[in-house]
């Protein structure tokens, strides 16, 4: 995989006028690369770095479906990143859902469900869907 990557508009103001020279970026998987799919992500910052971990959920029943139920997170990776890094993400992210969404429309958080009379809304999170 390449990217071409053009120069910034600044160094370029600053820069004598020559003939424009290229970088090629050459993205290469390691022979222990894999793939994580995840539904979630939990994490945090510091003064310098931001991680994020990702996350799938597994859920665990004991007993009677109406006593005790536990869902298990299981961490599958954490990514650490600078905070320029993080905030490139950033910009990464919104402009990729932003075309996500031009193509195939809005992304719904949650597929909606029927409440109980006597449940309270506690705060706007969705619910694990398919697992309660």
């Amino acid at each position: 995989m390449t990217e071409d990557i053009e120069s910034r508009e600044n160094i370029e103001s600053v820069a004598p006028k020559k003939a424009k020279k290229g970088i090629t970026i050459e993205f290469v998987k390691p022979e222990n690369f894999r793939q994580v799919y995840a539904i979630g992500a939990a994490g945090g910052h510091s003064p310098y770095d931001f991680r994020i971990g990702f996350y799938n959920d597994t859920p665990k029943l004991f007993g009677d479906a109406s006593e005790s139920r536990v869902i298990q997170r299981r961490i599958e990776t954490e990514v650490i990143l600078s905070p320029v890094a993080a905030l490139e993400l950033s910009r990464w992210l919104t402009q990729h859902i932003n075309e996500y969404e031009s193509v195939f429309g809005p992304i719904a958080r949650a597929i909606p469900r029927p409440r109980k009379e006597s449940a309270k809304l506690v705060d706007e999170s969705t619910d694990l869907q398919g697992y309660i």
